[in-house]
């Protein structure tokens, strides 16, 4: 049977108990894995979600009339309509898996980034929660301005909204890498 414990502020360890005994081959090393494991899936999550939403925002401020054979115009004329749903449902999944890793973020890496005073990065992530709950009060809005059949009188305001999510997600992204880089999960 697997259990999860508080270990010395240093984050949860998974336990293995057989007959009352703790097993002492997986304790320690399973609980970072599996925050790794979840870190991981999240990260990958974020990229897919930057990704689609860096060209939905890139084809609806940067059009372009006619395709031609280059990279730059490659990125500027993908349907743009296309994109809206899995963006919505990207950010739905990466904000659970960062809710469900967020446990392992508070009681192991801010404590270390208060521990060494490194309060900027702490502050950073900080207002990435709350940017990133703004991002998600501003997924019906985007629905809304895109969906089928798109307006034309809302396109300024579909430009905005999307490139607003764009900035929230690009925002998110780049706080979490960095402070990930400052105390990674599984050190």
């Amino acid at each position: 049977m697997l259990v999860l414990r508080p270990v010395d502020c240093d984050g949860f360890e998974f336990r293995g108990e057989k007959n009352g005994k703790r097993s002492p081959a997986i304790a320690g090393a399973r609980g970072s894995s599996v925050f790794s494991f979840l870190l991981i899936i999240h990260s990958l999550l974020a990229v897919t979600l930057l990704g689609a939403l860096t060209h939905q925002t890139i084809s609806v401020w940067w059009p372009v009339a006619k395709r031609t054979g280059s990279f730059i115009s490659s990125v500027r004329s993908v349907p743009s309509m296309t994109y809206t749903n899995a963006v919505i449902v990207l950010y739905l999944i990466t904000a659970v898996f960062g809710a469900w890793i967020y446990t392992e973020y508070r009681l192991s890496i801010r404590v270390t980034l208060q521990d060494y005073r490194m309060h900027v990065p702490e502050g950073a992530f900080e207002l990435k929660e709350h940017v990133a709950a703004i991002g998600l009060g501003l997924l019906p809005a985007y629905w809304y301005y895109w969906r089928q059949p798109a307006d034309a009188a809302h396109a300024r305001t579909r430009a905005i909204v999307t490139a607003l999510l764009a900035a929230i997600v690009w925002y998110s992204f780049l706080t979490g890498h960095v402070l990930n880089n400052i105390r990674g999960f599984g050190s």
